[in-house]
């Protein structure tokens, strides 16, 4: 069985999306609102153990979710799609291109993690770690992530999200798949079109850690720092986004 996805429009562009860790099809707030369904055609996948994966069961791996993506594709009756990424989802697109390369078209990546993974040290890896059952630490990390400066009702209902419409395993069994990354040798030299879209306010994978990372192993990619947003722009500033992402994709080669 095919995973579970918000499919939007009905376009002849393709595009697969992939949620965040915290994230589910949908999970990507008035984003998906403000999409062109006429030139694109959406579909916002659920990995496993998420919106209406949970229950499924593993393996939740991002190598795993680079499986499910083009088999999704399959079900849909797509052949090529670009595929785009917040967060965790960073490491799953690239994870597609590595194992589906000639069905990539592009990759777009959304305050991504890199494919050098997240580098924390003990105390980040102590907190994220915990994330996989206690709320608070999820919070905590929701904040800190879009800059401390955004509501706490906003928070709150981030929160309840993600208890929601994701499994506990799920989140804890997928944190060291993303998290120690390390594949930058499967996607050098490529060329396809990319472009990373870290938040200006973004406190872990910001402009410097895309540049650093990203840019680096994309050395033809596109940057674009996504103002007044932290790590999740597409709640912060969903209309930007979306007209930053659709015009990047217009160009994008057939």
């Amino acid at each position: 069985m095919p995973n579970t996805h918000l499919a939007i429009g009905n376009g002849p562009h393709k595009v697969i999306g992939l949620h965040g860790w915290f994230g589910h099809a949908h999970g990507w707030g008035p984003f998906t609102q403000h999409l062109n369904g006429q030139d694109f055609s959406y579909a916002f996948m659920d990995q496993r153990g998420y919106g209406g994966m949970k229950g499924s069961g593993g393996p939740y791996t991002v190598e795993q979710i680079a499986q499910d993506a083009p088999a999704l594709a399959d079900s849909l009756g797509w052949q090529r799609f670009s595929i785009m990424g917040h967060s965790m989802g960073g490491v799953g697109i690239q994870q597609v291109l590595v194992a589906a390369p000639e069905r990539v078209r592009s990759l777009v990546a959304i305050t991504p993690v890199s494919a050098a993974g997240a580098g924390f040290d003990d105390q980040g890896w102590q907190l994220f770690s915990a994330a996989g059952t206690d709320g608070g630490a999820r919070r905590t990390i929701l904040d800190f992530t879009s800059g401390n400066r955004l509501t706490g009702t906003w928070l709150d209902a981030m929160v309840a999200s993600t208890k929601a419409h994701s499994d506990d395993e799920a989140v804890a069994g997928y944190m060291p798949s993303w998290a120690k990354a390390s594949f930058v040798d499967k996607i050098s030299d490529q060329k396809l079109p990319v472009l990373v879209l870290p938040g200006e306010h973004d406190l872990a994978l910001g402009e410097q850690a895309c540049r650093d990372t990203w840019m680096k192993h994309y050395p033809h990619a596109e940057l674009h720092v996504i103002g007044n947003a932290g790590h999740y722009p597409m709640d912060e500033t969903p209309i930007y986004l979306a007209t930053v992402i659709e015009k990047f994709l217009a160009g994008v080669p057939a």
